[in-house]
């Protein structure tokens, strides 16, 4: 049986739906970070927390320190949704204008000026392979991965279209130590910290 274009829209619709309050059912009372992408629900772990929230909180403070009053570094709900993708995620760090923020529901992922990510050990693929591709989709130009785990990144930016759809055309990676431009503002990389190696968790 064929299915028309319509009713493949709506089922599709109904589908993130579905899992959209499924998301929203278990804010708070599962651990980790639930989120929506073309192959389904995602969850991420986010472990080890402490190196994981050492780093949001001193790139937040760094680029607070350098982005004009009106342009805040959120961590924290809510997340941001582009419905007709079917797409919900919630970044480590927003870079927005505080006016954007008002109003009700998710963000608008094309009013960020930046998402940042820290890589957590649980899930890498999650930020260097679907937030790869997933950002660009919902219109956040620029994009900047931190990743504890081998102390380096990377910050893709310049969306353009390509036959597998929209993309980052630009890359530029770092190792933690040098300075990186996330959009107009440079912030320092030293002094972020590292995970532990297993075989030291172990002990």
């Amino acid at each position: 049986m064929t299915i028309a274009p319509d009713n493949a829209q709506q089922g599709a619709t109904h589908l993130y739906r579905a899992m959209r309050d499924f998301v929203e059912s278990t804010d708070g009372t599962l651990p980790g970070k639930f989120e929506i992408t073309k192959e389904g629900i995602v969850l991420d772990m986010m472990s080890p927390v402490r190196p994981h929230e050492l780093t949001t909180l001193r790139l937040r403070k760094r680029l607070e320190k350098v982005m004009p009053e009106e342009i805040v570094a959120h961590t924290g709900e809510p997340d941001v949704e582009l419905v007709p993708e079917g797409i919900l995620r919630r970044p480590d760090i927003m870079v927005i204008a505080e006016a954007d923020m008002e109003g009700q529901g998710s963000f608008d992922p094309r009013t960020l000026i930046a998402a940042v990510e820290i890589v957590s050990r649980s899930n890498p693929d999650n930020d260097w392979v679907t937030k790869l591709r997933d950002y660009p989709l919902i219109g956040i130009p620029v994009y900047a991965i931190f990743d504890p785990r081998t102390g380096d990144g990377a910050v893709l930016s310049d969306i353009h279209s390509t036959p597998d759809g929209p993309r980052y055309a630009t890359r530029k990676d770092f190792v933690y130590g040098e300075d990186v431009t996330i959009a107009d503002w440079t912030i320092s990389t030293r002094d972020l910290p590292r995970y532990e190696s297993e075989t030291t968790e172990q002990l």
